[in-house]
């Protein structure tokens, strides 16, 4: 038996998902109730502003990773993107919200040469353009449209901002 608790869940999921949910548990980490942040109690990144009626704390990683897997992995077809782009975008939208996600993805094909709609909608058009630009070059631009959100989302640099002590977090998630 594995001593790695995502490798357990392995058997049970795409190959894809699990490396991309390996990628957003390092992200969130476990139990948290962070003042200030609206999503309150989270662990795993799941939180009760999403899941009002779950008990968070006492959530286990199996079904923490079946909720990723049927209300986004699924839901958001984040399985039809190509591994790092797919894990990003999965990664991205438990962070800003699938949408937001989506809409910087969709930025980032649009600077990268394809006239894509921001729609936030990941559907056959976004999915095709997906696999036919150079992912290099569309997981840069897409690293750097994440990073503006999250810049937007602070309003400014002044230290008064409540989302201001979140921007160096969000970055870095931005930039890996």
């Amino acid at each position: 038996m594995s001593a790695n608790p995502i490798e357990q869940l392995s058997a049970s999921y795409p190959v894809a998902f699990i490396q991309a949910l390996g990628r957003v548990l390092q992200n969130e980490g476990g139990l948290s109730d962070t003042a200030g942040d609206e999503g309150g109690e989270t662990k795993y990144g799941i939180s009760r502003r999403q899941y009002p009626s779950l008990n968070i704390a006492a959530l286990t990683l199996p079904d923490a990773a079946a909720i990723y897997y049927r209300d986004w992995w699924i839901k958001f077809n984040f399985g039809a993107l190509a591994g790092t782009i797919g894990a990003k975008a999965f990664d991205l939208s438990v962070n800003m919200g699938p949408r937001s996600a989506i809409i910087c993805l969709q930025r980032a094909m649009r600077a990268c040469g394809h006239q894509i709609l921001d729609d936030g909608d990941l559907g056959p058009v976004t999915i095709i353009a997906a696999r036919v630009i150079d992912a290099t070059a569309l997981l840069a631009a897409f690293r750097s449209e994440a990073a503006g959100h999250y810049r937007l989302l602070t309003g400014s640099d002044d230290a008064g901002d409540p989302n201001h002590r979140f921007l160096t977090g969000w970055l870095n998630r931005a930039y890996e």
